[in-house]
């Protein structure tokens, strides 16, 4: 058919079309893909000097006995967009908490960006956004977190947009005004665990995914 006797709704319709089609050829979606395999800690750097393992599909971090003991376990890979969902689990002691660091500086033991605590909201140690103050305090009063059992997160990395889920409940969605350069470069993604009050604490992980944002 002619494309001067197409419907007029068809001919209204061409140009929403093919801007549509140039988004997604601009912005493609990327696949989620896990972020561990599940068996070893394969692709991982250990930096510090707690005690990191995987056993049946589950990340261990702690301090093996010595609360002394402290580190990161961090992804060789590095992210700066993106999306990622996990589950996780704490010790229910004192001020005893770990985080997962967001485009952390390669090698670097120590937070170098934004950081998603996990801790419990008794001890001020919220599931919620800190850098070196708190941005947002999320779950504030611990109604969300299971104590004791697994708790899905989600976390959405765009720029210096932060969005947090804990058990598909949104407790962060926080837009910094004035990010430090280095907070939106590339980096790795860490997991944090030390020993709190003379107490060797511990942290798992599983079911660990990524979906890079375009």
């Amino acid at each position: 058919m002619p494309f001067t006797k197409l419907p007029l709704l068809a001919v209204l319709l061409l140009p929403t079309l093919f801007s549509l089609q140039s988004c997604a050829t601009k912005n493609p979606i990327a696949s989620w893909r896990p972020l561990s395999n599940g068996r070893d800690l394969t692709n991982w750097t250990q930096l510090g000097t707690a005690r990191w393992s995987v056993t049946n599909g589950v990340i261990h971090g702690g301090q093996d006995g010595d609360p002394k003991r402290s580190g990161l376990l961090a992804t060789k890979e590095m992210f700066q967009d993106f999306e990622l969902e996990l589950e996780f689990m704490i010790d229910e002691h004192g001020k005893y908490n770990s985080g997962v660091y967001l485009r952390n500086e390669p090698g670097r033991g120590g937070r170098s960006g934004y950081q998603i605590n996990l801790g419990r909201g008794a001890a001020e140690e919220y599931v919620g956004l800190y850098t070196d103050r708190w941005l947002s305090k999320g779950d504030e009063h611990d109604t969300i977190r299971k104590k004791l059992a697994w708790n899905k997160l989600f976390i959405h990395a765009r720029g210096p947009h932060i969005v947090v889920r804990l058990n598909g409940v949104e407790i962060v969605n926080f837009t910094d005004p004035s990010p430090p350069p280095k907070f939106l470069e590339p980096g790795v993604i860490a997991f944090q665990t030390y020993g709190a009050e003379g107490h060797a604490g511990w942290v798992k992980f599983r079911n660990l995914r990524v979906r890079e944002l375009r």
